[in-house]
């Protein structure tokens, strides 16, 4: 994976998994839950959780994604 395709992968990661915060946030508001319980959502959440170590990952070591 070169230098672009790396930063293109890192940008569209990094993209969905804001959009992804921002949905369970506006969805958490439309519900009139805690900020606590929302917070405890995104950092439980399975999918912002492999994002995270995929965007992670990237970083360490970009030559794994080969």
């Amino acid at each position: 994976m070169d230098k672009q395709e790396l930063k293109l992968s890192k940008k569209l990661v990094s993209s969905y998994k804001k959009r992804l915060e921002k949905e369970i946030l506006k969805r958490s508001i439309k519900l009139k839950m805690p900020q606590n319980k929302f917070q405890e959502i995104i950092n439980n959440n399975n999918e912002l959780i492999s994002l995270k170590k995929a965007l992670k990952e990237l970083e360490i070591n970009p030559q794994a994604s080969n």
